[in-house]
């Protein structure tokens, strides 16, 4: 279930003072995973903005499990996701999506990628909120454009006019994005800084992000 990592995600040398710097010695990771309190980190956000590649550095930088929901996905249809939204259609596609997202939280704390139109189902948005803390990864449009033309698999890109296609979907999605419990902008800069500033953010926000009703539970009983 947890993704390698390889070559690709090693941290840049130019980027490790830069990544101490904002990380300190350790601390702030060790204070993140006390807040989290055993919840998972969930990254959501428009396609191609950058949620797997970074999230796979923030489990890094946390020492947990990371896992692809997409990854997932493929693996329990034997099929791409490419090939699942053409024998089948995406309403299929979403329906396979959700069970996989509510199966993969139940099995730990992890940090977790989703794909751009996974937080839009309600249901998959209470399993989140129930068992993880969500990050919207979120980004201007020219970045995305940027990153996504660097894949040419994605269904939903198979158009005459993919930024009009982005641009509609952020439109759309965006407000339910807003719904996660904190934000993130992305920039111009290297992933391994990006995964650190998220750290930070973390950091920050976790001590205003309430516990689910369930993990409240726990903690009663365990005082």
């Amino acid at each position: 279930m947890t993704s390698a990592i390889n070559e690709h995600d090693q941290v840049e040398n130019k980027d490790q003072g830069s990544i101490t710097d904002i990380m300190g010695n350790g601390k702030i990771a060790a204070d993140v995973k006390y807040a989290l309190n055993g919840r998972s980190i969930v990254f959501v956000g428009i396609m191609g903005v950058g949620k797997s590649t970074v999230g796979r550095r923030v489990a890094r930088l946390l020492n947990m499990e990371f896992v692809d929901a997409d990854t997932e996905i493929e693996l329990a249809a034997d099929l791409s996701v490419s090939e699942i939204f053409e024998k089948f259609g995406e309403p299929y596609f979403r329906t396979g999506e959700r069970k996989v997202i509510e199966r993969v939280l139940g099995q730990g704390q992890q940090v977790l990628a989703t794909g751009g139109g996974a937080f839009m189902d309600p249901e998959t948005r209470d399993s989140i909120a129930n068992k993880a803390v969500s990050l919207w990864l979120d980004a201007d449009i020219d970045l995305v454009m940027q990153r996504v033309s660097r894949r040419k698999t994605r269904p939903l890109l198979q158009n005459a006019n993919p930024r009009k296609v982005i641009e509609d979907l952020m439109e759309t999605r965006n407000p339910i994005y807003a719904k996660a419990d904190c934000r993130f902008e992305s920039h111009d800069v290297s992933r391994d800084i990006i995964a650190a500033e998220i750290v930070q953010l973390l950091n920050q926000k976790l001590v205003e992000i309430p516990a689910s009703s369930a993990e409240q539970t726990n903690l009663q009983e365990s005082k």
